[in-house]
């Protein structure tokens, strides 16, 4: 959403939407001033603004930025910053972020014009990264002071802050300390000045101890002063660091006070893989699987993980102690293969269709085959066969649907509440997988056409933007790092080791080569590891997924939740922190693979139009204005007061418009 907003020569649908709410200290002019919803940042490359720019990006809040690096920039003056609309004056810009408190320096036109401007039309400013100074409200960092590291501190949400922007933090925010020979915070502790210049006041939102002190130091705070209002932050930060994702939001409702294009919202769905089948399991001394692709033909005995009776129960009864509901990826074959082999009974299927209101299920494709190209196993890895002309020999179109209607039909006959539109494929195969088959099956299309298919499940590591897939579009999926192999904490340790230890402590290498993964220092303790180590790597990898506004599930396999259970402690400790870190007004949004398919496309959908310049939004009052493409619908977030308008959520009120919504105003009562 760079650039410069070009408005679209025809708007097609409008929106009003009224709330009690007004901007404080509005002007009280015969007319109004408009303020258009659109934040401008100013941009010096440092990693604070560009963290603001990721968030405002993924919420689908639109910004102008201007770079102060380009030297053809637009000079920042009052014309730049506003004009006059029918009469009204039109503020350009509802917030302002700069990259510090004054990146033009002493005596900077800019900087006066900015001053002006938001004194004339009460515009917040972010100062994004700047140092603790009088000039921002606060003494220097010393007597009381510290300047350094914050690896491993923990702030706290001061009273003012609960009650202001921060209100969807429990209070406690964790800073990261993940490598004891980095340092990756740093930052400036200091109190606010016990005498303030005239009308001046300094409100701390975040503060921490200040080391060998009784005394809690400012990291965030509001600095009133001269008719204008700057949010100052004091410590560095980037776009993935967990302190910053647990206060971005916050930022953003207090330089949009609680008004803005976009909405966040924190996701966390869980998809059980290969339900009522079976998977193969790593073995430890051939460092492969046996049964599967990465053991040569014949090599080693397969001896399959799955669950049974007592797991199934348990997982009943941990998704509801928990309050989130296991999405199942269900392959019928694998239950009538095990009747075939068990004198007709399966008990884990009677256990799952008796329980089978407390999960969601979706196609997983009958007997999950290969819906590729025809893959040679006898090479490792493996390759797609070809025929005697050299082409790529493809799964058929009638294999494909097969596989997908038959599951249908079995899942209809159990009685399971399904979405015929939903398929995620075995493996995600059908799809195009790297390097062996660079290309979607060709068939694949019309055999999703021919069972009603249109949103299909595909892997985040390697199709991570959803696509279409004939009339289907793609949901991608983040795998997690608890491996399909594995029921067993020392299976899923050896595995781990074997991929992510160097060949000369007895790993494959891999990481060696790899330009994306880094070696462990040394091998796990196959005994210690997964609690010591994987747990907690994976479970902040999760919640980091889960805190940035991505609402992507993530995938895992029946066998995680047999024998040992391993996937239970990773995902209990994403519950378990984010309980600790969010108060209940936010909770996790836990949506099936329909809705989460949707919600990327609406978003893709609205991006394009705001990118396109085809979206004006502006405010008078209390009361917005949206006008974009018929068929675009608009996210916005908007106070608590705008009752009838989305849903609660983090103490404001956020949802999607349709263009069929348009007429209807929905007003505080």
């Amino acid at each position: 959403m760079k650039g410069f907003s070009r408005r679209a020569a025809v708007c097609a649908a409008s929106l009003m939407l009224t709330f009690l709410a007004p901007v404080a200290g509005a002007r009280a002019d015969e007319l109004e001033p408009r303020v258009d919803l659109r934040v401008l940042i100013v941009d010096d490359g440092g990693a604070a603004t560009e963290a603001i720019a990721a968030e405002l990006d993924g919420a689908g809040t639109p910004y102008t930025e201007v770079d102060l690096n380009d030297t053809g920039r637009p000079q920042i003056d009052a014309a730049f910053l506003s004009d006059t609309v029918d009469g009204r004056p039109r503020a350009k810009f509802q917030a302002v972020v700069l990259p510090d408190d004054n990146p033009f320096g002493a005596g900077s036109a800019e900087m006066a014009a900015l001053a002006a401007y938001e004194q004339t039309y009460q515009i917040p400013q972010v100062d994004a990264y700047t140092y603790a100074q009088p000039a921002v409200g606060l003494n220097w960092a010393q007597n009381p002071g510290y300047i350094g590291s914050l690896d491993g501190t923990t702030a706290q949400v001061t009273a003012a802050g609960l009650a202001g922007p921060f209100g969807y933090l429990e209070g406690a925010v964790p800073f990261e300390d993940n490598a004891d020979d980095v340092s990756e915070s740093y930052g400036f502790l200091s109190v606010p000045l016990a005498q303030q210049a005239a009308g001046a006041e300094f409100t701390t939102y975040v503060e921490a101890p200040i080391p060998g002190t009784a005394v809690d130091g400012s990291l965030i705070g509001e600095y009133a002063h001269d008719g204008r209002r700057e949010l100052v932050v004091t410590f560095v930060y980037n776009s993935a660091q967990q302190q910053y994702r647990l206060l971005a939001r916050g930022i953003v409702e207090w330089m949009t006070q609680g008004v803005h294009l976009g909405a966040d919202r924190n996701y966390f769905s869980v998809h059980v893989d290969d339900v009522f089948g079976a998977d193969d399991r790593w073995d430890t001394e051939l460092n492969c699987t046996p049964g599967d692709v990465d053991c040569p033909e014949g090599e080693g005995v397969s001896d399959p993980i799955r669950m049974t009776v007592a797991d199934a129960q348990y997982a009943k009864q941990w998704s509801q102690q928990h309050g989130l509901t296991f999405d199942f990826m269900f392959n019928g074959g694998g239950s009538e293969t095990y009747k075939e082999d068990n004198g007709g009974a399966d008990p884990l299927t009677d256990q799952l269709i008796a329980d089978k209101d407390a999960f969601r299920w979706v196609n997983h494709t009958y007997d999950h085959p290969f819906l590729g190209c025809v893959q040679n196993v006898t090479v490792v890895p493996w390759v797609c066969s070809t025929d005697f002309f050299g082409n790529v020999r493809w799964i058929s179109r009638a294999e494909i649907t097969a596989s997908i209607a038959d599951n249908q039909v079995w899942g209809a006959a159990k009685g399971l509440d399904l979405d015929n539109g939903e398929l995620v494929t075995g493996e995600h195969s059908g799809m195009r997988v790297l390097p062996q088959q660079p290309a979607d099956n060709p068939n694949l299309a019309p055999a999703l056409a021919a069972t009603g298919v249109t949103v299909l499940g595909s892997d985040n590591s390697r199709d991570p933007q959803q696509r279409q897939v004939g009339a289907a579009l793609t949901v991608p999926r983040f795998p997690m790092n608890v491996f399909y192999n594995a029921g067993k904490e020392a299976e899923q340790v050896d595995e781990y080791n074997w991929i992510y230890t160097s060949a000369a402590d007895g790993g494959s290498g891999i990481c060696d080569n790899s330009t994306t993964t880094t070696c462990l220092d040394e091998p796990l303790d196959t005994e210690t590891g997964y609690a010591s180590y994987l747990v907690p790597t994976e479970s902040r990898i999760a919640l980091g997924h889960a805190l940035s506004n991505n609402p992507r599930p993530h995938y895992i396999h029946q066998s995680n939740l047999a024998e040992e259970r391993i996937a239970y402690p990773v995902l209990e400790k994403v519950l378990g922190d984010y309980a600790d870190l969010f108060a209940a007004n936010t909770p996790l949004v836990n949506q099936g693979l329909r809705e989460t398919g949707d919600e990327l496309k609406r978003r893709a959908v609205w991006d394009a139009a705001v990118d396109g310049g085809q979206v004006t939004a502006y405010r008078i009052g209390d009361t917005v204005t949206i006008s974009a493409p018929s068929g675009v619908q608009a996210p916005a977030t908007l106070p608590a007061t705008a009752d009838g308008f989305g849903g609660p959520y983090a103490g404001a009120r956020s949802g999607w418009v349709g263009s069929g919504s348009l007429e209807t105003v929905p007003t505080a009562q």
